[in-house]
């Protein structure tokens, strides 16, 4: 278009008129002139250094021969082009330019009518400005890069917090009580009938396990390993079934009251299954580092929320002792004391506040441990 324009009646003598050269008619170096500053544009955004270069040495031939074409614009807009995508030697290539300025208009000013010195200056802080237009883009471009970059690593961090809390709530509970359960059965070896009971809450435990894992996989990569003859809901964690939940923890040894209360909502976004996690991963806690000791669950579904209070008795000289077969042994019992790494109550408490929920987590005067979450329903899944 701009080499076009330059051959146009209208725009043939309007271009930039550099040193007061007194205009000269187009002849042959005239379209050789016009097209060495227009056609090398196309190229710009690849090589922008030989762009500038041919299209300097363009506007050079044009002022000096007093053609004064409007191809003259290209100049800014190379200098734009280098400013805004020259990553390396960028004062190198300013300063040979610069350089490269001072002999055109020494040349221009002698063989002119000797316009004042200012007019040079001033077209090249025009071009500087140019110049400046193009870095300014630049670093506008890399700042965005930058903060699509940080936001893509930060979403890449939390998918991969989610993947672990998500592994440490699916595999911990279930491992702990095989954990348990196995430990139990060395002190069973004489009572044929309950090691057999014993070795079977393992079985039922690690199938369980894998059941939930296969579950986990299958949300991380739906397309894979999927089996249409299989109802997806079946692999469906227990959310809203705490009694398994609690029967199984029974199993493993460990005393568990369980008192619901209220009619759970229709919709509850995500807060069911939250709540599932905390007593989840409360009578894991409770396995691990109470064995034995009275363990409370309560859960209330209210109109607006889902409150759950998870209560570990101490492991005082006159506190409650198991029923099950572990605690007859002691050895085969951790002591109590929430212990841990905290990846499992921190994890808790992200989930809750996400929801826009309380949570807490304390030890009681009496040596025990007790987690008490409250969770607003309908919050976004």
């Amino acid at each position: 278009m701009l080499f076009t324009a330059s051959f146009l009646p209208g725009f043939r003598d309007n271009g930039t008129e550099l040193g007061g050269l007194p205009t000269r008619p187009y002849d042959a170096l005239a379209v050789a002139a016009v097209a060495l500053q227009c056609l090398p544009l196309a190229a710009r955004r690849r090589w922008p250094v030989s762009c500038l270069a041919l299209v300097s040495l363009g506007f050079a031939a044009d002022q000096l021969r007093g053609y004064h074409s409007v191809a003259g614009t290209a100049l800014p807009i190379a200098l734009i082009a280098v400013g805004s995508r020259l990553d390396h030697r960028r004062r190198t290539t300013a300063l040979l330019l610069s350089a490269a300025y001072v002999p055109l208009a020494v040349a221009l000013h002698r063989i002119g009518p000797g316009d004042p010195p200012s007019e040079f200056v001033t077209f090249y802080l025009a071009l500087a400005l140019a110049w400046g237009i193009g870095t300014w883009h630049r670093s506008t471009r890399a700042a965005e890069a930058e903060h699509r970059r940080r936001v893509a690593e930060d979403t890449r961090a939390a998918e991969r917090a989610r993947i672990a809390r998500e592994l440490h709530d699916v595999v911990t509970h279930h491992v702990t009580a095989m954990v348990v359960q196995a430990e139990a059965a060395r002190y069973l070896t004489a009572v044929p009938d309950r090691l057999d009971q014993s070795l079977t809450a393992v079985t039922d435990t690690g199938r369980r396990a894998i059941t939930d894992l296969r579950h986990l996989l299958d949300l991380l990569d739906p397309g894979h390993g999927s089996d249409p003859g299989n109802d997806p809901g079946a692999r469906t964690p227990p959310v809203g079934r705490l009694l398994t939940l609690v029967e199984q923890t029974r199993r493993a040894g460990q005393p568990v009251e369980f008192t619901e209360e209220g009619t759970p909502a229709e919709e509850t976004g995500s807060a069911d299954l939250v709540a599932y996690r905390v007593v989840q991963e409360s009578l894991t806690n409770a396995l691990k580092y109470a064995q034995g000791h009275r363990t409370s669950v309560r859960v209330h579904h209210g109109g607006k929320e889902i409150a759950v209070e998870v209560s570990t008795d101490g492991a005082g000289p006159d506190g409650p002792h198991g029923t099950g077969p572990e605690a007859a042994h002691p050895a085969a019992r951790p002591a109590a004391h929430p212990g841990g790494s905290g990846r499992g109550l921190d994890g808790l408490r992200e989930r809750v506040d996400v929801l826009g929920g309380e949570f807490s987590a304390a030890r009681q005067t009496d040596g025990g441990f007790v987690v008490r979450v409250r969770i607003p329903t309908g919050s976004p899944s």
